[in-house]
């Protein structure tokens, strides 16, 4: 995984069909990455619904969730509809995992995205990162805890 600090790779992805998104249009806000293995599954379903939930707290803080997997658009469009999901999934399809890869959690083995978090800055920088062990729902407590330091060191500086 790319360490804390870092700029974080800008990158251009589907978020529909139809519309691409690009991380450095989100500038001037905070930033969570949710790398994830595949919609549909079990543990995926759990985190990203929990994670539609959590929107409202993640709003307080100016932070925009956004699911990246190596699912298809097409894909992507069925699993949010079909959930109601209030936040982009980027489909990091073709070339497979490309966004992955630059982030550093690829898995080359499975062809999948490992389950992992980033919390970025409102300037691009990595605050925080985190990778969840296999087949665990890492939550949403650290994601919190990280945007709410954020806010803590802007507000004392």
């Amino acid at each position: 995984m790319l360490p804390t600090g870092t700029p974080a790779p800008d990158f251009e992805l589907h978020s529909t069909p139809d519309q691409l998104l690009k991380l450095s249009e989100l500038r001037n806000k905070k930033v969570i990455l949710a790398f994830y293995p595949a919609d549909w599954s079990p543990v995926c379903d759990d985190q990203m619904t929990l994670y539609n939930e959590m929107g409202k707290y993640f709003a307080k803080h100016n932070a925009q969730l956004i699911g990246i997997s190596v699912d298809s658009k097409w894909c992507h469009l069925a699993f949010s509809e079909d959930h109601k999901f209030h936040f982009p999934l980027l489909a990091d399809f073709e070339p497979k995992g490309e966004v992955a890869k630059l982030y550093g959690v690829f898995n080359e083995k499975t062809g999948e995205c490992q389950r992992a978090l980033y919390v970025i800055d409102e300037e691009g920088i990595i605050r925080w990162s985190y990778l969840s062990p296999v087949g665990i729902n890492p939550g949403a407590d650290g994601i919190l805890n990280a945007l709410e330091e954020l806010d803590n060191v802007k507000s004392t500086n």
